[in-house]
């Protein structure tokens, strides 16, 4: 805010007393850059509202609930004029809706703002820096909007677009007596957690039905009894376009926290919904749906950003990629042709000849014009036919206008006669212009898809919306419509279709009114003011140039920059017309000695701009050799400093006497300081010099006699400084012991502190040294060492460094800076540490081992910015003393973990963006090449009975793994036994290519040195899982399957687990561990693994029958239950179904897949024989002390967290401050009018 403020310009200080002195010049305001080359405009973000931009971009990019919209005029709305009138009924929000995306289609400016929008929804500006959930804020919009629409012809409007109803049914299985219930949507929400993609969501919800049966039964109206029945639920009637919200942010019930779901969650661009409905005579295309618009959020549950992947169903944006923009549609030899054509209406006409209609709107009609001949209209032929819109309305006999100017076509009469015209007499350029490149084929066929952020639009392909399925960064909400919902062809590529006149008309304006402001600002921006010295009105004296006129020495005149020094020499030739002879421009700038020429402008064929000549320079014009008759010196070593003298006076006898005189004096900067004695006639003496600041009343130095050849600039003297000449007749003490206070000009404010980081005792810790904004780094240095009286060698080998609020050291600041430069700010602190600052060529990087960063344990190193990543490696492993070369670079990225990984070794960092400050982490491990993995693998081996591969040289012992091993109770293990803990060897890393199949990667896993250590007869003895969290996470099952269809990514472990027999799973068998519970003494079995096949459901039913089938039990006498081994708990599953359905407001469904459940491969099933122990407990001794100790965890976390509420409030612990509390959430509302 305030970045300029006490920021000091050499020119403000210049005594300019010749002439008519500098005039404050008002900078004018920059108005709205335009649209940049996708045509599209972007919406401003207000601080915190991505998430209604990109909401607010989805509803305009929906062209019939934006026209909907539009169809509403002003007799129902009323007008924004009249809002502030008493008895004016206004639709506030639906207007400035409408007015928003009047802008987004019309206005030529690279972002819309929506202040008034939101102004217009109640909010404050508190509002608008909150970050809020794009789910509810489309909820919330939608009723506000209907509430606004009441009474109008649009009151349905949201309920025709987006209303669609749910059934959900009841059968009794005996009297088939159906008993259903409908449920209205605006949006579908579907589960993301444990569910593939949204296909297996929409099937989990409306295809399984969950079944009453058994001790779970249904009390049916019509039997009047408990009953067999099944519970389904379909889609009854869709809407046009559907809105889906993923259920990406959970509640972890043990962790007490909430967390983001950022699994592989695929959705198709086209979906069939007719499986998911009730069965009708509809043809199948009734039930087609295409995405069109992904809203995307990226980061965490607390806070992150919001942006929209969009498809541009109308073609009104330029879907070109940047590398496609400048090329040419044509072969150069028809452009050369197509160029020389000089008549306009032969290119206009052929370009309507390709329409099949003939009819075009007239934007389009430009951009075709641009890509036939490469040039725009205005700059082929506005200056001789104006703009393109009035050249058509001037050939009216040929062209037909429509009544709103927005659409072209040709006369029918003169369609035939323009084509055989041209093709008669320009055969060559006919067939040039008539002919349309692969690549415009090829783009009009493709959809149009953008990447619109905030204020930034950018097209992007189809293929990229693949990368939203999963990561911290993926889709939050979908959009379908109904593939057969077509556009009308005159609403193709015309962004004033169907927008009503009145805001048609205040666009134009507006447009005309931003041209006209853009002109200004242009010419506003170009032209700066220049200060002419004539040389012949001034003469040379006192080490200056000094005016002899007052009122013809300097002229004023006003110049465009982008015009060249010579066009400046002959505007002044003209100005002076007494000129004669030879003509010399030179920089000059007004001191307080007087005025200083400076170096010669050379190049007339440059532009002021490219000379970087400065608004209100000073030019010396002059014949570049001497002025009234003297040659004068020219550069800055020679400038000349205004100093103070200060000598004790004489009395009138002669005497001397203890009182200063002052006087200025003028001398070169670069003249020796001893040139003072020559300069005041006095023979020898002693210089003193004002000390910069005094702590004690001895506010002057001595300048040593051997310092005395040194210049003035060396010894840190400016204009304005004050030096002290003492003759030696004089006693050297006299004066300065009776001086009380020492003279200084030092603003207080204008301090750089310096803080002593050297290792260096010193007499003070810090010191202030003044300075301003254009003050060198390497003079404060260079103060600093002086004041801290440190040793003069840390001048070649110190740098200074900003240290931050945490007291960490920031990267050095270049000694060549200024403070403004460095944007350093006035009484921060700097570190003098040891070591030089990088050059600009250089780059100082932090850099740390591993992804887990600690404070304190970042290590800095300076390397050159051509370095290549493979050098900078082994720089950052020798500073670091890690050995070997199985390491690489991942640079830190904006959430403070580890990136991508630096991939290109040979390029070097500045080609890969790295700059100073930047943090590296060093990451073991090699990087593959190219479409390769390295995958580590352990030997995942259930410890147990059930163990059954050894080592085939010793069945009765397994020797020890030389690498690591783990230990743990996990999901997949058994629940708490020691004999139930399962055992992770790590055996080795393998390189393999993406594109090889799992039983290939088994293959290879088993030529690992580790291995034979254990026997395997073949691959397809070997079960693959990967690894989540140091455990077995989700089954690889199709061995067929090339890798890259896993999407493992490149941290991807592999865990292989030795089968007893071969196993080939299908897509539909979930594998499970069994454990047979003992009677009586509270423990279980050795694990057995079975095979559920879910092709009839994920019911508990289903999976009973199962469990008793492989136990060899009758059903009813068997209990079942799923562990949770992070909570010690068994769940049974038996009569689940039952407890649930009493939940009448919350729709439940028998699918052990989703809540309380959760069941995946690898779980842990208890079973318990009733015939043998018929009580409902299922937990085991191990657990009873994994919760006693859970309980004891938590009690310590609940007194670590009441300890800082038990401080006082100006007090923050060390806790609270270095962990990130979530920030509070508020409730987002929309506020709609009462129609006053």
């Amino acid at each position: 805010m305030f970045g300029n403020l006490f920021d000091e310009d050499d020119s403000s200080v210049s005594y300019n007393q010749y002439g008519k002195g500098k005039k404050s010049k008002t900078k004018a305001l920059e108005p709205p850059a335009p649209r940049q080359f996708t045509n599209l405009s972007g919406i401003k973000n207000q601080g915190g509202t991505c998430y209604l931009n990109s909401l607010l971009q989805t509803l305009h990019f929906t062209p019939e609930f934006r026209e909907a919209l539009f169809s509403l005029g002003p007799e129902e709305l009323g007008s924004l004029e009249e809002k502030d009138k008493p008895d004016a009924k206004v639709r506030i929000i639906p207007l400035q809706l409408q007015r928003l995306f009047a802008q987004l289609l019309l206005l030529d400016q690279e972002a819309a703002s929506t202040a008034d929008l939101t102004d217009s929804f109640g909010w404050t500006s508190n509002e608008e820096m909150r970050q809020h959930d794009v789910q509810e804020l489309n909820r919330i919009l939608f009723s506000a909007l209907e509430t606004s629409l009441a009474g109008t012809s649009g009151h349905d409007l949201i309920n025709r677009l987006y209303h669609g109803t749910i059934v959900n049914q009841i059968v009794c299985k005996e009297c088939k007596n159906v008993s259903e219930k409908q449920e209205d949507f605006l949006d579908l929400t579907v589960a993301v957690r444990n569910v593939s993609g949204l296909e297996d969501a929409l099937w989990n919800m409306y295809i399984e039905e969950e079944v009453f049966d058994c001790d779970n039964l249904y009390q049916c109206g019509t039997c009047d009894r408990l009953v067999k029945a099944a519970k389904s639920a379909k889609l009854r009637k869709l809407p046009p376009f559907l809105t889906v919200s993923l259920l990406r942010f959970n509640f972890d019930f043990v962790k007490c926290e909430r967390y983001k779901e950022t699994g592989c969650y695929t959705f198709p661009l086209r979906i069939n919904l007719k499986p998911f409905c009730e069965q009708g005579e509809l043809d199948d295309l009734e039930y087609m749906y295409d995405l069109f618009s992904v809203i995307i959020h990226k980061g965490g549950c607390y806070g992150g950003h919001y942006h929209a992947y969009i498809k541009d169903v109308d073609h009104l944006g330029n879907w070109q990629f940047q590398e496609e923009k400048s090329k040419p549609d044509v072969n150069s030899k028809d452009l050369q042709n197509a160029k020389e054509i000089d008549d306009p209406l032969m290119i206009l006409k052929a370009i309507l000849l390709q329409e099949e209609s003939n009819l075009i709107p007239v934007d389009l009609l430009g951009q075709k014009l641009v890509k036939k001949i490469g040039i725009s209209w205005n700059k082929k032929y506005g200056k001789q036919c104006g703009p393109l819109r009035k050249f058509l309305q001037l050939h009216s006999q040929i062209f037909l206008l429509s009544s709103d100017g927005s659409t072209v076509s040709l006369l029918k009469n003169c369609a035939p006669q323009a084509e055989s015209s041209i093709q008669r007499s320009n055969p060559q350029i006919f067939k040039a212009l008539t002919s349309e490149s692969p690549a415009l084929n090829d783009r009009t066929s493709c959809p149009h898809w953008f990447d619109i952020n905030d204020s930034k639009v950018q097209p992007i392909k189809e293929k990229d919306i693949e990368q939203q399925f999963q990561g911290k960064e993926s889709a939050y909400m979908l959009f379908y419509r109904k593939s057969q919902l077509q556009r009308p062809p005159e609403a193709r590529a015309n962004p004033r279709y169907r927008v009503p006149y009145h805001l048609l008309k205040e666009m134009d304006a507006a447009n005309i009114e931003l041209q006209r402001k853009r002109a200004e600002y242009d010419s506003t921006n170009n032209n700066f003011e220049l200060h002419l010295h004539v040389g012949p009105h001034y003469h040379f004296f006192n080490g200056a140039l000094h005016p002899v006129s007052q009122t013809e020495s300097v002229w004023d005149l006003t110049f465009d920059k982008r015009k060249t020094l010579g066009d400046l020499r002959q505007s002044i030739f003209q100005l002076l017309d007494f000129w004669e002879g030879d003509m010399v421009l030179s920089i000059a700038k007004c001191l307080p000695a007087g005025l200083h020429v400076y170096q010669t402008l050379h190049g007339d064929d440059l532009t002021l701009g490219e000379i970087e000549i400065a608004d209100e320079e000073d030019i010396f014009v002059w014949n570049g050799v001497e002025v009234g008759g003297i040659q004068i010196p020219t550069g800055s070593d020679c400038e000349p400093l205004l100093l103070n003298v200060l000598r004790l006076a004489r009395s009138s006898n002669g005497a001397k006497c203890q009182q200063l005189t002052e006087s200025p004096q003028v001398f070169p900067s670069n003249a020796e300081v001893g040139s003072v004695f020559p300069a005041l006639a006095i023979p020898a003496g002693v210089v003193f010099i004002s000390s910069a600041e005094c702590s004690d009343e001895e506010g002057w130095t001595a300048i040593p006699p051997e310092d005395w050849r040194k210049t003035f600039r060396e010894q840190g003297l400016r204009n304005g400084s004050a030096i002290l000449i003492q003759d030696s007749s004089s006693d050297s003490n006299s004066f300065l012991t009776k001086q009380g206070e020492c003279i200084t000009s030092v603003n207080e404010t204008n301090w750089i502190q310096v803080k002593n980081l050297c290792q260096l005792e010193s007499e003070e810790e810090q010191v202030k040294i003044p300075a301003t904004a254009n003050t060198v780094v390497f003079d404060i240095r260079i103060k600093a060492i002086k004041e801290l009286k440190l040793m003069k060698e840390l001048a070649e080998h110190s740098c200074l460094r900003p240290i931050d609020r945490d007291g960490k050291l920031l990267r050095p600041v270049p000694d060549t800076c200024t403070v403004k430069e460095a944007e350093l700010k006035m009484g921060s602190p700097l570190g003098l540490c040891p070591g030089k600052a990088p050059t600009s060529s250089q780059l100082f990087l932090f850099f740390a081992v591993g992804s887990d960063l600690q404070p304190g344990t970042e290590m800095e190193v300076t390397v050159e910015e051509t370095v290549s990543v493979r050098d900078c490696l082994q720089i950052m492993l020798e500073k670091s003393g890690l050995p070997g070369d199985t390491w690489h670079l991942r640079k830190m990225d904006w959430c403070c973990e580890a990136g991508e990984p630096l991939c290109e070794e040979d390029a070097t960092l500045k080609e890969l963006m790295v700059c100073s400050g930047d943090t590296l982490l060093l990451i073991e491990g090699k990087l593959p090449p190219p479409g390769f993995l390295t995958v580590p693998i352990w030997w995942y081996q259930p410890c147990g009975p059930a163990e059954q591969w050894r080592s085939h040289q010793d069945q009765t012992s397994c020797p020890p793994s030389q690498g690591r091993v783990w230990g743990a109770t996990t999901a997949q293990g058994a629940p708490g036994e020691a004999h139930a803990e399962l055992s992770l060897r790590y055996v080795g890393d393998i390189e393999i290519s993406e594109d090889t199949t799992l039983v290939e990667l088994k293959s290879q896993a088993m030529t690992l040195p580790s291995f034979s250590e254990v026997f395997v007869p073949s691959p397809a003895f070997l079960r693959a899982w990967t690894m989540e969290g140091k455990c077995p996470g989700r089954l690889l099952r199709i061995s067929q399957q090339q890798l890259r269809d896993y999407k493992l990514g490149r941290r991807t472990e592999i865990c292989l687990e030795p089968l007893q027999k071969e196993e080939n799973l299908g897509p539909q068998d979930v594998l499970l561990r069994t454990r047979m519970r003992l009677p009586g003494v509270r423990a279980y079995g050795p694990p057995v693994d079975l095979v559920w096949d879910t092709t009839r459901g994920w019911t508990a039913a289903s999976l009973r029958r199962r469990v008793a089938d492989f136990c060899c039990l009758p059903v009813e006498k068997i209990e079942i239950a799923k562990y949770f081994p992070e909570k010690f708990e068994w769940l049974p599953v038996s009569s689940w179904s039952q407890q649930l359905t009493k939940r009448k407001k919350k729709k439940k469904q028998d699918n052990l897949q989703g809540a309380p459940y959760y069941l995946k491969d690898g779980d842990t099933i208890g079973i318990k024989n009733l015939m043998l122990e018929d009580d409902g407990d299922f937990s085991t001794v191990r657990d009873d002390s994994g919760k006693e100790k859970q309980k004891q965890l938590a009690l310590g976390r609940k007194s670590s967290q009441e300890a800082p509420r038990l401080q006082s409030s100006g007090t923050v612990s060390g806790a609270e401050a270095s962990g990130r509390p979530p920030r509070p959430e508020a409730s987002l509302s929309i506020h709609v009018g009462s129609f006053r």
